[in-house]
């Protein structure tokens, strides 16, 4: 079986040879990036399966970067932040990430999400039902294409999930541990601000009826009349 390749983007060498080393334990191949522009050098001449992504780089910082790998292809992307901030959360999953660690981190809780990541990727390749449609909004799971009015709208592959999980329950209200365990592969419960910002996304880029929020619950997504 082809190894799995992933990019370590991190300018702090210490802290990128720890990663490094962990995932090339845990069978990955890996190389490591210490900047902007070579980061995104590296991403195209190698293309790898998932990117580890600081947000704190010189060249450009890692939104930047983010930004332009997925105008080439849709990639997870697991980012990197030194500050528990809601602010950077939100832009780096406008941009295209799929989920964040803040430092510090164990590397242990590294390795689980890039395999929860890989394996919501491999579960996209299954089998597909036809195409969803909930009012001008048409979901293609077999070509993970979401279409408003009929142009194209990027999500982010785990912005993909959610609303394919939501639109499969349609009006059931899903409780935000329920998302983490069935979306994104958390047991724990814990991060259930990583489902409030990935729902923030969505409403931005389909529209803020779409999702309607039962609050102290969930979330469920409304058919129209």
């Amino acid at each position: 079986m082809t190894q799995r390749r992933v990019l370590v983007v991190e300018d702090e060498r210490t802290i990128a040879e720890s990663i490094a080393a962990r995932l090339r334990a845990e069978g990955f191949t890996v190389e490591i990036a210490a900047d902007g522009p070579s980061a995104v050098a590296q991403f195209h001449a190698g293309q790898p399966d998932l990117v580890v992504l600081d947000v704190m780089l010189p060249g450009f910082d890692g939104l930047e970067v983010c930004r332009r790998i997925q105008t080439d292809r849709p990639v997870p992307v697991l980012m990197l932040t030194a500050r528990d901030d809601e602010t950077d959360l939100l832009v780096g999953l406008a941009v295209g990430a799929d989920d964040y660690l803040t430092k510090p981190f164990s590397m242990r809780e590294l390795a689980a999400r890039v395999h929860v990541l890989l394996r919501r990727v491999d579960r996209a390749a299954a089998p597909v039902p036809p195409a969803i449609r909930i009012g001008d909004i048409e979901i293609n799971e077999a070509e993970r294409r979401v279409r408003l009015g009929g142009a194209d709208i990027h999500l982010t592959p785990t912005e993909f999930d959610l609303l394919v999980h939501l639109a499969g329950r349609p009006r059931t209200v899903l409780p935000r541990e329920r998302l983490l365990a069935e979306v994104w592969g958390w047991a724990d419960g814990s991060g259930t601000r990583t489902v409030d910002s990935h729902i923030k996304a969505l409403r931005r880029k389909l529209g803020a009826d779409l999702i309607r929020t039962v609050h102290g619950v969930g979330y469920a997504l409304d058919l129209p009349a």
